[in-house]
């Protein structure tokens, strides 16, 4: 992949690994059982450091999205979109990604990711559900 590449580190790098599989998953909270997305190191509601992944459905409902007209990854045409999908498993969580809708995304229209192999990297796109 040229240009930017996503950066796992010490909290992401397991999503990575399940999304190179096909598997998206999001963290769950060993103490209180909250729900969350993206990865990190503390719950943002009890404050735990300890949590398992769990294996949810790329689904979600398009919050917003943006029309890049610059050329920001090199060898992408432009233009391109980027949607922000909040997530059906955590609703508080939100995703991004590059849309394949064939024409505009439409605002709490409901979507689903798709992997896409870029290079040796894993990403989740996101088209219309059904």
């Amino acid at each position: 992949m040229a240009g930017h590449r996503p950066e796992p580190d010490r909290d992401s790098r397991e999503w990575w690994e399940r999304i190179a599989r096909h598997e998206f998953a999001v963290q769950r909270c060993a103490g209180c059982g909250v729900d969350r997305f993206p990865a990190r190191a503390f719950c943002p509601a009890c404050r735990g450091e300890e949590w398992r992944w769990r294996a949810v459905e790329p689904e979600g409902r398009v919050e917003s999205w943006i029309v890049a007209r610059q050329p920001f990854v090199p060898g992408v045409a432009v233009p391109y979109v980027v949607v922000m999908v909040r997530l059906s498993a955590v609703p508080d969580g939100l995703a991004y990604g590059n849309w394949r809708g064939g024409r505009e995304p439409r605002a709490g229209e409901r979507v689903r990711g798709v992997y896409r192999e870029e290079g040796d990297v894993t990403l989740v796109d996101w088209e219309p559900a059904g």
